[in-house]
């Protein structure tokens, strides 16, 4: 930027816009500033919807729900402590000791980096995943989150000074400031439920890969996920079971030992590596790789032993340079696999799982209703619905589970007027609802 070429930004007007902690937090985790700056406005918004955001909306959830159970947390007292909760203390205590380290070596840039992706964990796992426990007033959640969030503030301090000193005032303030806390100390690490949770979180991200894949939504239970994984991998999905099926929505968790019983291998030819070698001969190289066995192709490039072919006559040897392998899943699966990991899902949906799928879609047309009609989460509701018999019937069979979801202290299937409409399958839901009390 230079004031003769007219270039410049004008500070006040980004600190007008955003505010001082976005403008600091670009600077500080955009780039290391010997790297230079190609300073665009609107990436100080990406940074504000991608972090203070992020963090402001994890915040404002556990004051709401804190509010709505009457939360005071006093001293340590948090109950008996989930797998969960175990996971991201440990997690909170690795981020603290790699944002001391690296402000202890001047790079602020990883350090606030470092913060940014404890604070995605926080909301996008931890919150996400503990949902139920906030509402049932689980003690432990509460006092997890409040320990998270005060920390957060503390390693936040010379970042954004501002949200900082709000988030600590109203959930701590033993101190007249943050600024005027001892900065945080790592606390005790448990890396073996770290490691269990990655390999949970890596074993939903492939089996959600083949949803998308396959065009299914998260919403419609599946029968199985077929899970590759070793004994120690296995151990630790095994541990969190109910998590990695509940984020799959699957019914059961199979294992096997190797992506190989999850297909049938196809042999791809490279052709960017083998075209300059063979130039017309090309259609005769891919007849003799067609001809061979995908297995036996496959154990060997594993092996790094060459495939051997013959070609007008001649002997060539081709590598893992010339030939790519596919792993096409089992009929009636969808298949997702990246390095050693597998996760194949079972395709076929039958009437009970369709059922179960419609429920659950009419669970969130519901939700979305209490939106629009601008009711608070703890308002009790009447529920009345019309429309579809296909999806009265479905509603009538999971009546429990839909008025337990939307807070519905009475579900009625009589027409009151066409207040919210869905479709769903293709068929019409009519919604009707009124507020009835707070919890």
């Amino acid at each position: 930027m230079s004031k003769s070429r007219g270039n410049i930004v004008a500070p006040w007007d980004v600190i007008e816009r955003y505010g001082a902690d976005a403008f600091r937090w670009y600077f500080f985790t955009a780039k290391q500033p010997w790297d230079g700056y190609r300073f665009a406005t609107e990436t100080i918004g990406e940074g504000v919807r991608l972090f203070l955001k992020q963090l402001w909306s994890t915040y404002g959830f556990y004051v709401l729900y804190a509010n709505v159970n009457g939360i005071s947390i006093d001293g340590d007292e948090g109950g008996d402590r989930t797998e969960l909760d175990r996971w991201v203390l440990s997690r909170l205590a690795h981020t603290v000791e790699l944002v001391r380290e690296r402000l202890d070596s001047y790079d602020a840039t990883t350090a606030g980096r470092t913060i940014a992706e404890f604070v995605g964990d926080l909301s996008n796992w931890y919150v996400r995943r503990s949902r139920r426990r906030f509402w049932d007033g689980d003690a432990a959640a509460f006092q997890t989150l409040h320990e998270a969030l005060v920390t957060v503030s503390q390693l936040l301090a010379p970042f954004t000074p501002f949200l900082a000193d709000e988030i600590y005032d109203n959930l701590d303030g033993s101190q007249p400031s943050v600024h005027l806390t001892d900065f945080p100390e790592p606390g005790a690490r448990d890396e073996e439920i770290e490691f269990a949770m990655g390999v949970a979180r890596t074993t939903v991200e492939l089996g959600l890969a083949a949803r998308g894949s396959a065009k299914i939504k998260v919403r419609q239970p599946l029968r199985a996920a077929v899970v590759v994984a070793s004994d120690r991998e296995r151990a630790a999905i095994e541990s969190l079971s109910e998590i990695v099926r509940e984020e799959l929505n699957v019914h059961e968790l199979r294992f096997v030992a190797a992506a190989d019983e999850l297909g049938h291998y196809e042999i791809k030819l490279n052709y960017r590596a083998l075209g300059p070698r063979f130039g017309a001969s090309m259609p005769r190289v891919a007849a003799a790789v067609a001809a061979l066995d995908p297995d036996h192709v496959a154990k060997s490039l594993r092996d790094g032993t060459p495939i051997g072919i013959s070609v007008d006559g001649h002997e060539h040897r081709l590598g893992q340079e010339d030939l790519q392998l596919a792993l096409a899943p089992l009929e009636g699966y969808g298949l997702a696999r990246e390095g050693s990991h597998a996760v194949a899902l079972e395709l076929e949906i039958d009437d009970e799982l369709r059922a179960e799928g419609q429920a659950r879609e009419i669970v969130h047309a519901v939700q979305n209703a209490r939106k629009e009609a601008g009711l608070a989460v703890e308002d009790r509701i009447e529920l009345s619905l019309s429309g579809s018999p296909v999806l009265l019937a479905v509603a009538r069979a999971h009546e429990a589970y839909i008025a337990r979801e939307t807070l519905a202290v009475s579900v009625g299937y009589d027409d009151r007027g066409n207040e919210f409409t869905a479709v769903i399958d293709g068929e019409q839901l009519s919604i009707a609802l009124a507020r009835v009390s707070s919890r």
